[in-house]
């Protein structure tokens, strides 16, 4: 696979149908099959199934001002329905294989960040005030003026990056690295497993990213979701003979009854301006401008480094469709926060699908088929563990670190920026600190080069915004906001 070429993979071969959903989706088109798109659209809903799980933990698990909690099987219902709906938008709006789920990282913010000042119903309706801000953002140009503005180099450091940073979430998801507990009074933040890896599960894991590299490096079709479902059955198998204390988030234990009712009674839950009676306005514009600068970058990069790994940059280096994508995402925004599932965002674990062969919106009707199914079949589809998903997570790193060959880094000017912008993700484990760190870096380094001119005006005010973005605690503390 060669993710940097806008040409399509070499294994892949058009389908010939020339139906109507072929030339809709553009499957033949694009060099891709519908087997491919099926693969794709499978493999992204098993490496992001686990924000069914984890997302009703993290939002459950707060509290508001108030003291109110949020239902576990409410929130289990909001997160599934809006995958769907937003994915299945994505595909038939945006034709990239871009899934959508509640974000992760906003939603802690929202957690324990947002809701200790409000309502739960004020929180939410700071999501949808961010996301329809997004929107104006996007029709006025200025969303996708600013990914137009970024220069190449940059675009293909936030692809590789972004594949360390996937691959990190892979083997954190797994348990394969882990944080040293602060008790331990060590300087080394992160370790092998705890200490060495030991257990059933961390076999499972080990065994699944031999089997899908060996797999990809054998160019078989299909490695990736092969890999999921042969190593969530040994899964299986090991949690039915062995005493297994835990699995993580998700057990692969077959469920006594497979189906379970939605329950919808979270939907349609927040008010607007209801936070602007709970706090200060500039308090409320803070954390609104926390809340768009997180989800605005997090989904530039997210976008540029899926569909550049997905070969359908177009000369120039710009996602096809752009601002139908980024007004879907702003949509998604709206709709997380009018479900109480926080503000939903593009996927980067859509890279899973992008490594198995989608290149279409077509691999998004079978992901969000599968959320839709999650509403009534949860038991089912959430069994297969992090451990048999986070495989592809690491291949899929290994991917997207190829582009990293395509950087000049004789060129300091922006080989330093594009370094600072690869390393800052994995190590603060955020998209848009990686991308906040390389446009300061790019801007400073530029103007003291007497190169300013070389900047477009856009990267400066985008600069500029990310610098208050790193020092608002401090600005907060002299505004008497702590």
């Amino acid at each position: 696979m060669h993710p940097s070429t806008t040409s399509p993979p070499p294994d892949a071969k058009p389908n010939g149908s020339g139906g109507a959903v072929d030339r809709f989706f553009r499957i033949s088109e694009r060099g891709s099959t519908y087997l491919q798109e099926i693969r794709g659209g499978f493999a992204t809903f098993f490496t992001m199934a686990y924000i069914l799980v984890l997302n009703p933990i993290i939002l459950g698990g707060a509290e508001d001002k108030f003291g109110k909690q949020l239902d576990n099987v409410q929130l289990v219902t909001a997160t599934a329905l809006v995958a769907a709906v937003m994915t299945l938008i994505m595909g038939v709006g945006g034709n990239l294989p871009l899934a959508l789920a509640a974000g992760l990282g906003i939603n802690a913010v929202v957690a324990y960040q947002i809701a200790p000042l409000m309502s739960w119903d004020d929180a939410m309706g700071l999501i949808v005030l961010e996301g329809l801000l997004i929107c104006v953002l996007v029709m006025t140009g200025l969303r996708e003026a600013i990914m137009h503005a970024i220069p190449q180099p940059l675009k293909q450091a936030i692809s590789v990056g972004i594949g360390l940073f996937i691959a990190f979430i892979g083997f954190v998801d797994a348990g394969f690295v882990t944080r040293i507990p602060d008790a331990a009074n060590s300087t080394v933040p992160v370790q092998l497993g705890t200490g060495t890896l030991t257990g059933w599960p961390m076999l499972v894991f080990c065994l699944g990213v031999l089997l899908t590299i060996v797999l990809v490096a054998r160019k078989v079709k299909g490695a990736i979701l092969i890999s999921i479902v042969l190593m969530t059955v040994v899964a299986i198998v090991i949690n039915e003979v062995a005493r297994i204390k835990s699995w993580g988030l998700t057990s692969p234990a077959i469920p006594d009854n497979p189906v379970a009712a939605p329950d919808f009674g979270l939907l349609g839950q927040f008010d607007l301006f209801g936070s602007f009676g709970q706090v200060s306005v500039l308090t409320v514009v803070l954390l609104v401008f926390t809340l768009i600068l997180s989800d605005f970058f997090d989904t530039m990069g997210t976008v540029v480094g899926v569909t550049a790994e997905a070969g359908l940059l177009d000369e120039r280096g710009q996602v096809p469709g752009l601002g139908r994508v980024l007004l879907i995402d702003g949509v998604a925004a709206v709709a997380g926060g009018a479900a109480s599932s926080s503000s939903a965002t593009t996927y980067i674990e859509s890279a899973a699908g992008v490594g198995e062969g989608a290149r279409t919106g077509f691999a998004n009707m079978v992901t969000g088929g599968l959320f839709a199914l999650a509403l009534f079949l949860t038991p089912v589809l959430t069994i297969v563990p992090l451990q048999a998903a986070a495989p592809a997570l690491v291949v899929v790193g290994f991917l997207m670190m190829t582009q990293v060959k395509h950087i000049d880094w004789d060129r300091y000017d922006v080989a330093i920026p594009a370094f600072l912008t690869i390393v800052v993700m994995p190590f603060t484990y955020s998209i848009t600190n990686g991308i906040g760190a390389g446009f300061v870096a790019y801007v400073v380094i530029k103007a003291c080069l007497g190169k300013a001119r070389e900047v477009h005006w856009l990267l400066w005010g985008t600069a500029a915004l990310f610098l208050v973005y790193f020092i608002i605690d401090p600005l907060k503390q002299i505004l008497g906001l702590n």
